[in-house]
């Protein structure tokens, strides 16, 4: 029997030709939990995007469901410990994004200090004169060659960073929960505690999953210690808490905060919204590259047949659920 799916963004369609070989496929594009909730009853299998919310409210109506593939590297919109006790497998894809993640984030670092969108704006207002503006700003405006950048998480999306970085001579320190010494004599990077690299750094990357150790590791009194620096968050949007952050940037305190997600998405309004000087906002798209988003899509796809095949993923991210409900109980699918 051919397993059901729920596909709920727009996936490419390469990868979704692909799942249809062995799947029946419905997508239902971005549903409310409501909606969610009313449907997943029917399905085996679904493919979650980051902005798909799979709650306890949802999975306590997923009677058939045996696996949730997201199709990202983090899965902190999926309530992994409601599914773990209902036995029901969830994946995730490590590293195929890291590439594209990396070099946005090197666009985002470039754009917030020579301030280009802020310069876009003006000319395409037909406000030439008001570049002066800008120019009288210079003394704000700052080149990354030769700053010491500090990225918190080193993996694989952090390295990425950092190699890119370096043709910019810059000093490079980092945090991550263990030293990686390969990237250490890659790059010269020194490893530091958070404190030290925030205190040594003028420009800090946030690289890390949203976690309960990792919820608002930019906190209050991290914010005050980042006085005169640059903060870029290429992670999730809650590993900074945002009040703290907004409060210091409209007090001139931090130099400026780039970041391609926010705590609440999607978001509409936001105090952020009225520093254009000091910010850039980009909506959760940084691996949002035709390519990445490809190989992404396979690799969730394989993700999902590998638990019908009743074979382990790589990327297994609830490891528990094995001890919940054996693998060889959700096969659907011979090899």
């Amino acid at each position: 029997m051919r397993p059901r799916v729920a596909v709920l963004f727009k996936m490419k369609s390469k990868p979704l030709e692909e799942l249809k070989k062995f799947a029946d496929v419905e997508v239902i594009l971005y549903p409310s939990e409501e909606e969610l909730a009313s449907k997943i009853g029917e399905f085996d299998g679904v493919i979650v995007s980051p902005l798909n919310k799979i709650t306890k409210k949802v999975l306590e109506n997923a009677k058939k469901l045996k696996v949730i593939s997201c199709h990202s590297a983090g899965y902190d919109n999926v309530d992994v410990e409601e599914a773990t006790k209902r036995g029901i497998y969830v994946t995730k894809v490590s590293g195929v994004l890291s590439e594209a993640v990396a070099e946005f984030t090197i666009g985002l670092l470039i754009n917030l200090m020579r301030k280009i969108h802020y310069a876009d704006k003006f000319i395409r207002e037909g406000k030439w004169e008001s570049h002066r503006t800008v120019w009288s700003g210079f003394k704000e405006i700052e080149t990354l060659y030769g700053k010491k950048v500090g990225i918190i998480g080193m993996g694989a999306i952090g390295k990425a960073i950092a190699k890119r970085l370096l043709p910019f001579g810059v000093k490079l320190y980092y945090w991550s929960r263990h030293r990686k010494e390969d990237i250490e004599r890659a790059t010269g990077a020194k490893f530091m505690d958070i404190d030290d690299l925030i205190e040594n750094s003028d420009v800090v990357i946030l690289a890390l999953p949203l976690t309960k150790e990792t919820y608002h590791i930019i906190n209050e009194e991290r914010v005050r210690r980042l006085e005169g620096k640059y903060l870029v968050n290429i992670g999730r949007g809650a590993l900074v808490d945002e009040k703290a952050l907004t409060k210091a940037l409209k007090e001139g305190k931090i130099k400026g905060y780039a970041t391609d997600v926010f705590e609440e998405e999607p978001i509409k309004e936001h105090e952020l919204f009225q520093l254009e000087w000091e910010t850039v906002l980009t909506p959760h798209y940084a691996g949002l590259a035709k390519e990445a988003l490809e190989d992404m899509g396979f690799r969730a796809v394989e993700n999902l047949l590998k638990v019908f095949r009743g074979e382990i993923p790589e990327d297994l991210v609830n490891k528990e659920v094995l001890k919940v409900r054996p693998i060889d109980e959700v096969k659907m699918l011979e090899g």
